[in-house]
C-alpha cells in the first residue's frame, strides 16, 4: 500500500534541501538563519509521522515552529540574491552557481551556468525564445497535475491489490497530488529534453523564496483555528447566537453563518482557520442540528463562503500579498480590488443557495 507518509518525508526532504541551497548561498546576506528557516521546515514533516505515531512527543514540534516563527518575524528570513535576480537579463541560475555566486572567478558559460556547473537556468532572454519554440506544450506539464490527481481521487478507491488498497484509505487525494507533482517533473524531462531533474530543485528553490514565510502561513492559521475551536470560542459564539437569533429564524442564521464565514476569515487569513470556530457555533448547532439542514451543502457551502472573505483580506498573503511582488504590481491591494467584484457577489449567491438547497 502506498502510504501518505511516504510523500510527507519526501517534502520534508525538499524543504531541507532548499535549506541546505539557501545556507550555502553567499548572495543571501543572512543566509544561516534563512536556511535554517527552511530546513526546520523540512524536520517538521517527518518528525510529525511519529508524533502521529505517538512515538515521540509533540511539544519539540511545537518549539520548532515557534523558532521559525521568531526567524520570520524578526526578519530573520531574506531572499538570496542569485533567486532574487533570477528574472533579470541575463542572469543564470544553479546549484553550482547559488554556492559561488559571489565569485568572479568563475566564468558564465554562453549556454548559461558556471563553468562546471551541472544544473543552471538560462538567460531570461532564452527562457523567452524557449516559451515560443514549446508554445502551448508549457501547459502539458501542469494540466497533468489536476488530471493525474482526479484519477486517484475517483479510482484510487477500487484499485485493490492482494486484497488491500493500492493508495492509503482516505488520502487518494493527497496522494494523488503528490504523485501527479513527480510525474509532472517526468513529463517536463521529456518534452522540454531536460537532462537533470534537479533543477526541479533549484527552480522550485527560487519559487520558495519568492513566496517566503506566506508559504506556511495557511498551515499556521490553520492550526490557529483548532486551538480557537478547542479554547471553546466557537461555543462562546454559539451561546451567544442562540440568545440573540429568533427561535426558527432560517434566514438570517443562514446569513449569519455565510457572512460570519466570510468575516471571520478576513480577520484569521484563511477559511480553514474559520471554519471550525463557525460550524462549531452556527454551522452544526443551529443549521443542521435544530433546523434539519443537509450537513454537506451547509458545511460546503459555508467553506466557499469563507473563501469569499479570502478575496478580500490582506492576511490571506499568499493569495493577496504574494502576488502582487512577483508581478510587481504597483499597490498591495491591487490584487484584493480586482477580486472584490467577484467575492461580494459570490456571498450574496452563497447565502439564496444555501437558503433554498440545504433545507
Amino acid at each position: 500500500m502506498i502510504s501518505v507518509e511516504w510523500f510527507y518525508w519526501l517534502m520534508g526532504l525538499f524543504w531541507l534541501g532548499v535549506g541546505a541551497l539557501v545556507a550555502r548561498d553567499r548572495t543571501n546576506p543572512r543566509r544561516l538563519t534563512s536556511g535554517l528557516f527552511w530546513a526546520l521546515l523540512g524536520l517538521c514533516f517527518p518528525y510529525s509521522s511519529f508524533v502521529v505515531a505517538k512515538t515521540a512527543p509533540a511539544w519539540p514540534l511545537g518549539l520548532v515552529i515557534v523558532v521559525i516563527a521568531a526567524l520570520a518575524g524578526t526578519g530573520r528570513l531574506t531572499k538570496s540574491g542569485s533567486a532574487t535576480a533570477a528574472t533579470a537579463p541575463g542572469d543564470v541560475e544553479g546549484a553550482d552557481l547559488d554556492r559561488d555566486a559571489d565569485r568572479p572567478d568563475r566564468p558564465v558559460r554562453a549556454g548559461g551556468g558556471t563553468a562546471g556547473s551541472s544544473v543552471a537556468l538560462a538567460p531570461t532572454e532564452e527562457r523567452e525564445a524557449l516559451a515560443e519554440r514549446f508554445g502551448n506544450k508549457l501547459f502539458i506539464p501542469v494540466l497533468a497535475i489536476p488530471v493525474i490527481t482526479a484519477l486517484c481521487a475517483i479510482a484510487g478507491p477500487y484499485v485493490i491489490i492482494g486484497g488491500r488498497p493500492l493508495l492509503q484509505k482516505g488520502s487518494e487525494t493527497v496522494i494523488g497530488l503528490a504523485a501527479a507533482g513527480i510525474i509532472a517533473i517526468g513529463i517536463s524531462m521529456i518534452v522540454f529534453r531536460l537532462r537533470s531533474p534537479a533543477l526541479a530543485l533549484t527552480e522550485g528553490r527560487r519559487l520558495t523564496e519568492d513566496l517566503g514565510w506566506a508559504l506556511v502561513l495557511p498551515q499556521l492559521l490553520s492550526v490557529l483555528g483548532l486551538v480557537f475551536a478547542t479554547a471553546g470560542v466557537g461555543t462562546a459564539i454559539g451561546s451567544t447566537v442562540s440568545a440573540v437569533l429568533p427561535k426558527g429564524s432560517l434566514l438570517p442564521a443562514v446569513i449569519l453563518y455565510c457572512v460570519g464565514m466570510a468575516v471571520f476569515t478576513v480577520i484569521m487569513g484563511n477559511a480553514f482557520a474559520a471554519f471550525p470556530v463557525l460550524t462549531a457555533a452556527i454551522g452544526y448547532p443551529v443549521l443542521v442540528a435544530a433546523m434539519g439542514g443537509n450537513p454537506a451543502a451547509v458545511f460546503a457551502i459555508g467553506m466557499l463562503s469563507g473563501y469569499c472573505g479570502t478575496l478580500c483580506t490582506p492576511m490571506a498573503a499568499n493569495f493577496n500579498i504574494v502576488p502582487v511582488a512577483l508581478l510587481e504590481l504597483k499597490s498591495n491591494y491591487a490584487v484584493i480590488r480586482a477580486q472584490l467584484p467577484t467575492a461580494v457577489p459570490l456571498l450574496v449567491a452563497n447565502i439564496i443557495i444555501m437558503y433554498v438547497v440545504a433545507f
